[in-house]
């Protein structure tokens, strides 16, 4: 299986340095672990974006609202231990609250994530 890029997801360098800090998990490891399953999720966006809220979208990644034992889900998929799948659900988390500079918009994905679970997918980039 071909390597994927360390820097290849979309969790932005905040997002990242707040889950690692957080996180029982090596803050050099996150990035890979983070690439990883963006590989994963990205084939699997037409599924996401039929299937759950999506409450965030840029020219460069999506969030989505999914139920809480989601990353549960994805972790057995990837054979994740449970300290690097709750890193990697922190980190999309993390993402998602800090999506909207807004106060009012900050409040409300913090409030959505007290009861649902957030996924955030990287789009191609277009030279791909």
């Amino acid at each position: 299986m071909a390597e994927t890029p360390a820097d290849s997801h979309p969790i932005d360098g905040t997002a990242l340095l707040k889950a690692a800090a957080l996180a029982s998990v090596p803050a050099d490891r996150l990035p890979a672990l983070l690439a990883r399953v963006q590989a994963d999720l990205e084939p699997r966006r037409d599924e996401y974006r039929r299937r759950y809220e999506r409450v965030g979208t840029t020219a460069d990644r999506e969030a989505f609202l999914v139920e809480p034992d989601h990353w549960a889900a994805i972790g057995d998929r990837l054979d994740l231990l449970d300290r690097e799948r709750d890193a990697v659900a922190r980190a999309h988390e993390t993402a998602v609250e800090r999506w909207d500079t807004e106060p009012e918009r900050r409040a409300e994905f913090e409030t959505a994530l007290e009861i649902r679970s957030a996924v955030v997918i990287a789009n191609a980039s277009p030279d791909e």
